[in-house]
């Protein structure tokens, strides 16, 4: 649909009004939320202006509010990947990260996550910019910089309201990360979002924005990296044979097979004819073992941070990605696409 142009301003106001944002505001960006239902179902829509010298843009971010989307075990995270996850979210205290780009499903995560600790008896504080789930029996509180309520001021009023589970949204500065982690060592357990690549390098943007190293060997418990790749369509999905030496370039480490059956989309009406439909998540975990908490302890390079990790069995991203090949659920090319950055 390509509303014609002079619709544009009216188009932006109605979503700006939805959304509860400045409809006089034209000079900075806004961001807000809307909740939509249709039918029985109901969905979030998370707003973003942006001005821009041909006008406003507006993106829309469609998050599904459905219960069954909150469950790390449909989110993509294998049997092995839980055995690492669940004890960390048991634990009294620390710092849980959850790193890798924009639109990486970061936030999804860090929500199942809540929503697996969100029962009787424990106390959930979230402070967040915006509020993007709404989740009952859990207080949620919206970052209001102009009325001065900041991720490191909003973290700071937590630890006088008895938390046992404190969530950040966003780890944007030094003062909200430095926040974060003494909150992750007084009892605490924080999680939070960073943007890195993955596990190894998320501690070294960790000492770069000022956090020391043993702080990070004290509070840090566990990284968990992340991307999103779609899935093959299941109305077309048709099968291959490849040799597993082919795979080998990308990363996988050979099994002992000699061909695997991989799978691809023929494209059809149901997946708009591009062979892929639905997305799904890959995940590198990287737990700080006690190795790891000497080796944090030193200020160590990237190298040595990834090396370890995989000693103490760590799946690399691109690994865990090529797994869901061989498991045909999505193709070699979308976790190239997605995985370009990694090695």
């Amino acid at each position: 649909m390509t509303p014609p142009p002079r619709f544009r301003a009216a188009i932006v106001s109605r979503i700006k009004i939805m959304a509860d944002l400045d409809i006089a505001e034209h000079r900075r960006a806004q961001d807000g939320h809307i909740r939509l239902r249709s039918a029985d179902h109901e969905v979030d829509v998370r707003v973003a202006t942006l001005p821009t010298i041909f006008g406003e843009s507006v993106v829309l971010r469609i998050l599904d509010r459905d219960a069954s989307t909150l469950d790390l075990a449909r989110l993509g995270l294998d049997a092995a990947a839980l055995a690492h996850f669940q004890p960390a979210l048991r634990a009294q205290h620390g710092l849980i990260l959850v790193t890798g780009p924009t639109g990486s499903g970061k936030t999804t995560t860090l929500y199942a996550a809540l929503q697996t600790l969100n029962t009787l008896g424990v106390k959930i504080l979230t402070i967040e910019d915006p509020v993007e789930y709404r989740l009952e029996g859990v207080s949620q509180v919206q970052v209001h910089e102009e009325a001065g309520r900041t991720f490191a001021t909003a973290l700071r009023s937590f630890l006088r309201a008895d938390p046992d589970v404190i969530m950040v949204g966003k780890m944007r500065d030094a003062d909200t990360i430095q926040a974060a982690t003494r909150a992750a060592l007084t009892g605490n357990l924080v999680l939070s979002t960073l943007h890195a690549n993955d596990g190894a390098s998320t501690v070294i943007r960790l000492l770069d924005m000022g956090v020391p190293a043993f702080l990070i060997a004290d509070a840090l418990r566990l990284v968990v990296a992340q991307r999103l790749v779609r899935t093959i369509c299941a109305a077309c999905r048709e099968g291959y044979e490849v040799s597993a030496d082919s795979l080998e370039p990308y990363g996988h480490t050979p099994t002992g097979h000699g061909t695997y059956t991989l799978f691809r989309g023929r494209g059809c009406p149901r997946c708009d004819f591009t062979g892929m439909k639905g997305r799904v998540g890959l995940y590198e975990l990287m737990p700080v073992t006690r190795p790891m908490r000497e080796l944090l302890g030193k200020v160590p390079t990237v190298d040595e941070v990834r090396a370890l990790a995989r000693e103490e069995g760590m799946l690399p991203l691109r690994q865990a990605a090529l797994r869901k090949v061989i498991d045909g659920i999505t193709s070699v090319d979308e976790v190239l696409r997605v995985t370009s950055d990694l090695t």
